[in-house]
């Protein structure tokens, strides 16, 4: 019987997720299809109930949705309730299970590089949904130093909250007011939507050095404006699409129970640009 998968997010038409899944599929020649489906915000509930219609198998939850996703689970795992955040759901049978792979899917690429985490200092750009995990993530390899530059300052100071509340001393400020920071940072990371449309990157040139660490996890365009100025100033780069790679093979994991084809999928998201 053939299962389906889906991504639900607004907008939906860039991800590559279909791309990724479908071509693990054919490789391990499973009876499974994916997905791209648009749930725009304030249709939310409307959306899952028409997945449950068509007794959706799993799905990957995206922007804006992660963090309402919650509202709608049955259970969810350790990593959902500290990040307060969803992005992988199974539907076990009309229970709604709920999974957070946005933090291993971020790690991992950071560890196979072979970078050092540990009290590392941290420039984030952005606060939504994946920012949590993020910090959470840095939180739990043992950064303790932080900053958050967000558009709007209000959710920027919710996500210093959370992030001291997890152990980690943190501060926010307006992206406009990072040139008045002055310290080295080792980390730059990038999990706003700035680049996803082309903007250029509006990070001081004062703080790329060749001991940071650029992760930008826009990963359509590949080569965003920052990894740009990144790559000039010799940098260490990280790309979106690692991060998603990352993500992918854990909610395979999840919903399959059964190793994910890691290169396959590899080559279908460079394929896929």
């Amino acid at each position: 019987m053939l299962k389906t998968y889906a991504v639900i997010g607004d907008p939906i038409d860039h991800s590559l997720s279909p791309t990724i899944h479908n071509a693990a599929y054919r490789e391990l020649e499973m009876e499974c299809t994916y997905i791209a489906y648009r749930v725009i915000q304030g249709d939310l509930a409307t959306g899952i109930e028409s997945l449950k219609k068509i007794k959706i198998s799993g799905f990957n939850v995206t922007i804006p949705h992660k963090i309402e996703m919650m509202r709608y689970l049955d259970d969810v795992d350790e990593n959902c309730k500290k990040i307060g955040a969803v992005n992988t759901v199974l539907n076990d049978d009309g229970i709604l299970r709920g999974f957070n792979t946005d933090m291993d899917g971020f790690l991992e690429p950071i560890k196979r590089k072979e970078i050092k985490i540990k009290n590392s200092k941290i420039l984030l750009l952005g606060a939504g949904g994946a920012a949590r995990a993020i910090v959470t993530g840095f939180q739990k390899e043992g950064v303790n130093e932080i900053i958050i530059a967000n558009r709007t300052k209000e959710n920027g100071d919710k996500l210093t909250e959370f992030s001291k509340k997890i152990g980690l001393d943190a501060r926010s400020v307006y992206l406009e007011e990072m040139d008045v920071l002055d310290k080295k940072f080792d980390f730059i990371v990038n999990a706003s939507s700035l680049g996803l449309n082309g903007e250029k990157n509006i990070i001081p040139e004062k703080f790329f050095t060749e001991e940071t660490t650029v992760y930008d996890i826009v990963y359509k365009p590949v080569k965003t404006d920052l990894i740009n100025k990144a790559k000039e100033k010799n940098c260490k780069i990280i790309f979106g699409y690692e991060m998603l790679l990352g993500q992918a093979i854990r909610s395979f994991e999840i919903w399959l129970d059964k190793k994910a084809p890691y290169e396959i999928m590899k080559r279908s998201i460079l394929g896929g640009f």
